[in-house]
């Protein structure tokens, strides 16, 4: 590295991670600074210096694993790319200032300095944005995965009985996971009836209501009987209005009798006792 470069760096860290930061707060969205504390945005920038000086001293490797590991913490605080890149663009205008300030950089070498720091920021900022993105893309992938797991559990709450709540809408791809999850936890659990809950579903058009029935017939294919519960009168309504066909669906309008139901067909029932007191 110019030797130039590299010494006002080295000499000047401090200096540069609080010009930085004044500058990163100064021109950034608020939102972006306020969704962390002060002292959490204080420990990420000074990580990020860390990072870019690793790079300084030519230590390859620990410029990448300082940088895999900025750029998960930044992903997860959610700073998008455009923040990671133009922090950098920052970096190298307050090392040139600095330099500027103290005399460094003078009417013979700016143009060479100025050309060397271009050539030796690009390579970085391309490894930014490469690790950068594939860490985004790693964490929204595990992220729908998790999501697409909560989003149609199926739950045994005694032996033979397992229950399927749903909340929020569903489309296509939800429908695809409940019917993956509905015919995986079926066999896994052994399940001789299951409860689908619809109480949290919003709205139930044609589409959803084919996907219900859909569920319910393949459940019935792997020898479970299926109770639909959680029918409320505008439901109803629209199925009736639709003309779905629910003669193979056992229906309940609360979670609750759907259990009661579900204990019958398993040959048992809630009986209180009494208690000594």
């Amino acid at each position: 590295m110019n030797q130039l470069v590299y010494n006002f760096i080295k000499q000047n860290q401090d200096y540069i991670l609080t010009e930085w930061m004044n500058i990163m707060k100064e021109n950034t969205d608020v939102r972006l600074i306020k969704v962390v504390s002060d002292k959490m945005f204080t420990q990420t920038s000074s990580e990020f210096i860390d990072m870019i000086i690793a790079h300084v001293d030519s230590k390859d490797r620990e410029f990448t694993l300082k940088l895999s590991d900025f750029a998960e913490k930044v992903v997860q605080l959610g700073w998008p790319l455009t923040f990671v890149n133009e922090g950098f663009q920052k970096f190298l205008i307050i090392v040139m200032q600095g330099m500027a300030d103290k005399g460094i950089v003078t009417p013979d070498n700016q143009m060479e300095l100025v050309n060397y720091l271009n050539k030796w920021s690009t390579p970085i900022s391309n490894e930014i944005v490469n690790i950068y993105s594939q860490t985004w893309e790693r964490t929204v992938s595990l992220q729908r995965m998790a999501l697409q797991e909560l989003s149609a559990p199926l739950i045994p709450v005694l032996e033979g009985i397992t229950v399927m709540p749903l909340v929020g809408t569903i489309d296509t791809e939800r429908a695809k996971q409940i019917m993956e999850n509905l015919l995986t936890g079926v066999v896994k659990h052994r399940s001789e009836v299951v409860l689908i809950d619809i109480t949290g579903v919003p709205v139930v058009d044609t589409m959803v209501a084919h996907h219900i029935i859909q569920a319910g017939e393949a459940v019935r294919l792997v020898g479970a009987r299926c109770i639909l519960c959680g029918i409320r009168p505008e439901i109803a309504q629209t199925i009736v209005n639709l003309g779905i066909n629910l003669n193979e669906v056992i229906t309940k309008n609360t979670l609750k009798k759907g259990i009661e139901v579900a204990l019958e067909l398993t040959s048992r029932k809630i009986v209180e006792v009494e208690r000594d007191i």
